[in-house]
Formats: structure tokens, sequence, C-alpha cells
């Protein structure tokens, strides 16, 4: 495990970033479902929190499976996250939602820099997602209402070729070739998919 992955990683993301490149590796094909750049004036704007902890020798992130209640994105794994509320920076909505979702408030974190912007058309949310590290893994405490299972992925794990695979979905009548990171039984597809397949491109030829 590499301790200085955090100071290299908050250089990477103060450069120009993958953005519309990741479509190619991570999106889904012939028509992609998310895009990058200008976003429709009505999109409503939110943001996730992507957080890097050590556990068991290696950096980790959380992920959460989105229960089947929610108006948007239910059943999906996604990151902690969010609608930025009146008066918030992207960045603190992030952590703010990452507090709520996942009970980790009063748990040291540092933001390291955000990751391009994507436009979901599904629920027209435009979303930021911040990079974030913390030395030691917090003591998680899932929200029941907002979370129905926390998935701890390690980072090597989304860095291997291996876990990078491909399934059929059925989306307004077409068949989609969607990507996918898999992990145990989860398909992690959809924007989760791009948001961090950007963050996989960003840490090449960084040891993790």
């Amino acid at each position: 495990m590499n301790d200085q992955l955090p100071e290299l990683l908050k250089r990477r993301l103060a450069e120009p970033l993958p953005g519309a490149a990741v479509d190619a590796r991570f999106g889904a094909r012939p028509m992609p479902l998310h895009h990058y750049g200008p976003h429709p004036a009505d999109s409503r704007l939110a943001a996730v929190l992507i957080l890097l902890y050590p556990h068991e020798d290696a950096w980790h992130l959380p992920l959460t499976l989105r229960p089947a209640h929610l108006e948007d994105h239910a059943g999906q794994v996604s990151f902690p996250g969010g609608a930025i509320e009146p008066g918030e920076t992207d960045r603190e909505a992030a952590i703010r939602e990452l507090h709520e979702e996942l009970g980790t408030e009063g748990h040291p974190i540092e933001p390291l820099g955000a990751l391009s912007p994507i436009y979901v058309r599904a629920s027209r949310f435009r979303i930021t997602p911040w990079v974030a590290a913390t030395r030691t893994r917090p003591g998680f405490q899932s929200n029941p209402a907002e979370v129905e299972q926390l998935l701890e992925v390690p980072l090597p794990h989304l860095l291997d070729p291996a876990n990078h695979q491909s399934h059929r979905r059925q989306h307004e009548g077409r068949t989609l070739t969607a990507t996918h990171f898999q992990w145990q039984s989860h398909q992690i597809w959809g924007a989760t998919c791009l948001m961090l397949g950007e963050l996989v491109m960003a840490l090449e030829g960084i040891p993790v």
C-alpha cells in the first residue's frame, strides 16, 4: 500500500482530466446514457464523495447499495451523495452527504480534488464527484433510510482490468452494451462506473 497516494492523487487531480474520453472505455455502446460538458439549464445539481481510506493493507473506497424505495436510482450501486442544498458548494454537499449516509461526521477527511462533472439523463442530475482521503478507516454507521448495504471495495480490485466487464441492457427500445465493474455479486455500471473509470484513468502510472 502506497502511503503517498493521497498526495500524488491530489497533484494529478489538479491537472487536466480525461472527461469525455472516459466514455470510450467505461461508457455504454452504441449510445451513451450520460455525458460530459454543457448540461441542460434545468439540470438538478448534485455531488458525490469518493473517499479513500486504508483497510487490510490496501486503499479502499465505500459504495452504497441504494434501497428500492428511493425515488432516484433505486437498487443501484452508487457513491454517497445527493442534491446540493441552497448556499452549499459542491464540495460541502459531497462531504455532508457522506456524513448523512455513512455516519462519518467528526472523522477527519482531506479533500483532494474533483473529477469531471457528469450529466445523468435519467434523473437530470449534473453530478460533481469529489475525491477525498483519510488516514484511518471510519467507523461507518450506515443510515438505513438511504443505504441498504455498504460495500467496501479495495482500490487494487478496481484497477484490475479483469474486473472491467460488460453486460447487455435494454434502453428506450434499444439493446446497449454497458461496461461495469464487477464486485462480488454486484455490477457497478452507469454514472458510478464512469466516475470510477475516470478515477482509474487518473491513477494510471501512480502506484497504489
